[in-house]
């Protein structure tokens, strides 16, 4: 399968996808992943990537669309891309290159959240900054507090998940990254709408039981 994982941030996009892949085997492509590892590799594209992500600012659609299409042609058969396209010119440069190879997307995974749960979800939000793996502070708590599961050390908040920059995405993901919903109905493609105002477990069940009555 090929998949696309939207919602808006806080939505539990993240956890959703790790859960996909270890259950279907499948590659699981974070732009924001990506992003943070061209950051931290001092590139070029994580130099101009930087000031956008600290202040929860989209990065421009051409600097995303290249890295993601140079991800995808380097990823396993079957992927979910997460935080990506968060555009319609994203989805359409997507579609563009994946008609190229002769591919399509299976499905679009549409967590929904209304607004007021996510300022609490995002500003509890602790993640690794080694492996990338991300805690709640009440929700999903680590086994040792503060601390990451997998021996890496401490836990921080990410820039972005402050209160203000957390206003600002959800200003963001409404003027732009909702519409990307509609772009891919518009265009006939299966989407699996899934309450995710609710425990993770429970989302994480409609999730699959949806993917597996797609998988038939």
């Amino acid at each position: 399968m090929k998949l696309i994982l939207l919602g808006p941030p806080g939505a539990g996009k993240g956890t959703q996808c790790k859960r996909i892949v270890d259950k279907y085997g499948m590659g699981h492509l974070s732009s924001g992943d990506i992003l943070r590892a061209e950051r931290k590799a001092n590139s070029e594209l994580g130099q101009k990537a930087q000031s956008y992500m600290d202040s929860g600012a989209l990065v421009p659609d051409d600097l995303i669309i290249d890295m993601m299409i140079a991800a995808i042609k380097k990823a396993p058969s079957g992927y979910v891309l997460d935080g990506f396209p968060r555009t319609v010119v994203q989805g359409e440069g997507l579609d563009a290159a994946l008609e190229k190879a002769g591919e399509k997307i299976d499905a679009i995974v549409n967590l929904q959240v209304p607004d007021e749960p996510i300022m609490d979800r995002m500003t509890g939000r602790r993640s690794c900054p080694e492996c990338g793996a991300v805690y709640h502070v009440v929700n999903l708590k680590p086994k040792a507090d503060g601390q990451c599961d997998a021996g890496c050390g401490a836990l921080t908040q990410r820039k972005d998940d402050t209160p203000e920059v957390v206003s600002y995405r959800l200003k963001t993901y409404h003027e732009q990254t909702a519409a990307v919903v509609g772009y891919y109905q518009g265009k006939g493609n299966t989407i699996l709408d899934i309450d995710a105002n609710q425990d993770i477990d429970k989302v994480t069940a409609s999730v699959l039981g949806k993917l597996d009555a797609l998988n038939g």
